[in-house]
């Protein structure tokens, strides 16, 4: 029996998925991105322990308030650090009929034993893959992330060629994630695939930067602004996906 290492709960989110979403909040990342508005989601091991049972047990008191399309969303820090418990949680819920979303930036992903055959699996129980592309750029993904991207766009294009239903998001930063020939690449990389129901761009913002500081981290894109309208509507022209 797996035991999930749980930061938060959402009871009802409106972003994260279709309709209203449960969205459990899993602790660990191993990426660092300069933008993170939950660094208290980084450290791994601790978070309130709960089996898929428990977890199922405490979103299903909310079922009346999903209606047709809402459902449980698992997000974190990174998901995926957690499979096994996500997949039991995702099984044990579509056997009651519950919609399953995964927010995931897509780190742990490796082709490699044995994480590929856990990922087939939970792949069964989940309808929706929410993907967080922080830069197509490799090398400016690690400068960001301080992880290179290869395995997160070959997890998305694995996605594509099994027939998963994918959401894909990505943050505007201005001055780190804008560039012309950046968000063209972006643009050509999703058209490439072929299950992307939905293309989002999340305007950066500075609303975690209090929890930086009170973890005495030091925050270095605090005189970066969030995009205007403008960079933002310039931004979906050169990425090209209206969906």
């Amino acid at each position: 029996m797996n035991k999930g290492y749980i930061h938060s709960i959402e009871t009802f989110g409106s972003v994260d998925g279709p309709g209203v979403r449960y969205i459990i909040f899993l602790q660990g990342c191993k990426m660092r991105c300069k933008y993170c508005h939950n660094p208290e989601t980084w450290a791994t091991g601790c978070g309130e322990e709960k089996t898929a049972a428990e977890a199922l047990s405490a979103a299903m008191r909310y079922k009346n308030y999903w209606r047709n399309n809402g459902g449980i969303t698992v997000s974190g820090g990174e998901p995926l650090l957690q499979i096994e418990f996500v997949t039991e949680l995702f099984k044990l819920a579509k056997e009651k009929g519950v919609s399953t979303v995964i927010d995931t930036s897509g780190e742990p992903f490796t082709m490699e034993e044995p994480f590929i055959s856990k990922f087939d699996e939970l792949m069964k129980y989940t309808d929706l893959f929410l993907v967080d592309i922080k830069h197509i750029d490799s090398g400016k993904h690690r400068q960001l992330t301080g992880h290179s991207n290869e395995n997160i766009l070959k997890m998305a294009a694995y996605l594509s060629e099994k027939g998963s239903k994918m959401w894909i998001r990505h943050v505007l930063v201005p001055g780190y994630t804008d560039d012309e020939k950046d968000l063209g690449n972006l643009g050509k990389f999703i058209k490439s695939l072929n299950t992307v129901e939905r293309f989002e761009i999340l305007p950066y913002h500075t609303l975690g930067l209090f929890k930086w500081d009170k973890l005495g981290i030091n925050y270095s894109l605090k005189e970066v602004k969030p995009p205007t309208k403008e960079e933002i509507d310039r931004a979906k022209k050169l990425i090209g996906v209206d969906m």
